[in-house]
């Protein structure tokens, strides 16, 4: 699992499609997500769109919020907890634009924020159940 997760840093779903149709090098971080690396959003928008596809970028933002300092652990314990949303939402990329060590009252704590994203062939966003369907389908001529 990658331990530096900084502002910028994009997940993807891991994906036949995301691999051979978009030329993006990945590295595996946790369950079915790989971080993309070395290319910020802009960068990775430009592949996606330059093979005819779109990236979406959803306006609300999700946040984990963690008692202590910036630690790598903790950020990765956040990101993960972060992920459980978007699965839920059947989103297939997730920008990282937050990783804020902050303070009440003398107590440290950090937050983390991401933007849920989507890569898909419309540029009008697929419903929950045509994402649903969409990787579903994809599972499946996998196996």
């Amino acid at each position: 699992m990658r331990s530096t997760i900084q502002v910028g840093t994009i997940l993807l779903k891991q994906s036949k499609l995301m691999t051979d149709s978009f030329a993006l090098e990945t590295s595996p971080y946790s369950g079915n997500w790989s971080v993309v690396e070395g290319l910020d959003g802009f960068a990775v928008d430009r592949n996606i769109h330059a093979a005819g596809w779109n990236f979406l970028f959803m306006a609300g933002e999700s946040k984990a919020m963690f008692l202590g300092a910036l630690r790598p652990k903790k950020i990765q314990n956040a990101l993960r907890r972060i992920l459980e949303k978007v699965k839920q939402q059947q989103f297939n990329g997730l920008e990282v634009t937050g990783v804020v060590a902050r303070h009440f009252l003398g107590v440290p704590y950090s937050v983390v924020t991401a933007h849920s994203r989507h890569v898909q062939q419309t540029c009008r966003l697929d419903s929950a159940e045509e994402r649903r369907a969409s990787q579903h389908n994809e599972a499946s001529a996998r196996d």
